[in-house]
């Protein structure tokens, strides 16, 4: 057999970059996704651009298209997709519920929900022709928590979840696992900058994280399916 394949869909980032890392490692080939070019520079800086390993492509998740686009070159490209992870998703707080306008809350539905659905559903066709597969989507603490004055964010992930467990359900004759993290607080340069008072010792790093990921798309985890794991240090 050649060497897998994963798509990471939102690959820049702080635990992006740590788990592409960790996959290049185990010999995947790696199609990457970026949005904004200023999100690119370590990315690039780390990783040699070897086509023959991983392919880079600004891809704005939030569009149906560009994502079944997307996940159609990389199977061309590479003959198959054994494992997806969709890290694309962002914050933000200061309102409740009855303060929540429409523009913040599709927002959060966009990048955090639609996001995810839209890459699941493109990536299940070529998991289905791999013969089997392995799906990883990000919620949060805040699903658990559930804390005051980030109302859409909150209800987002909670559809991260929902979609993860219905996904898991719906794939198991398919041998397809889909399996969600739940972060709290992740140790990157910007959420410091965000948080600035905070105790950092306490949060978990990209790269501890991205270990829980690595160990649930290589198929460490077996059937583990429709999980919903927590990750959140010390926080």
């Amino acid at each position: 057999m050649s060497s897998p394949v994963a798509v990471i869909v939102g690959a820049t980032g702080g635990l992006g970059t740590a788990l592409t890392g960790r996959l290049i490692r185990q010999g995947y080939r790696i199609g990457a996704t970026y949005l904004r070019p200023i999100d690119t520079d370590e990315f690039e800086e780390r990783f040699p651009f070897d086509e023959d390993q991983l392919v880079l492509r600004r891809v704005n998740a939030t569009e149906s298209g560009e994502v079944e686009d997307f996940m159609a070159r990389v199977a061309a490209r590479f003959g198959r997709i054994d494992a997806v992870a969709s890290l694309v998703g962002g914050w933000a707080a200061g309102r409740d519920v009855k303060d929540t306008d429409d523009v913040r809350f599709d927002w959060m539905i966009d990048l955090n929900l639609r996001s995810a659905f839209y890459t699941v559903r493109a990536a299940v066709p070529h998991l289905e022709d791999a013969g089997d597969g392995r799906i990883l989507l990000v919620g949060s603490r805040a699903v658990v928590d559930n804390p005051p004055g980030q109302a859409a964010f909150n209800i987002a992930k909670a559809g991260v979840v929902a979609l993860a467990k219905t996904a898991a359900a719906e794939l198991e004759d398919a041998d397809i696992t889909v399996n969600v993290i739940l972060p709290s607080v992740i140790d990157t340069p910007a959420t410091r900058r965000a948080l600035p008072f905070a105790e950092y010792v306490k949060w978990p790093t990209p790269d501890e994280i991205a270990a829980v990921a690595e160990f649930i798309l290589t198929g460490e985890s077996g059937v583990m399916s429709g999980a919903v794991v927590p990750v959140f240090g010390r926080a």
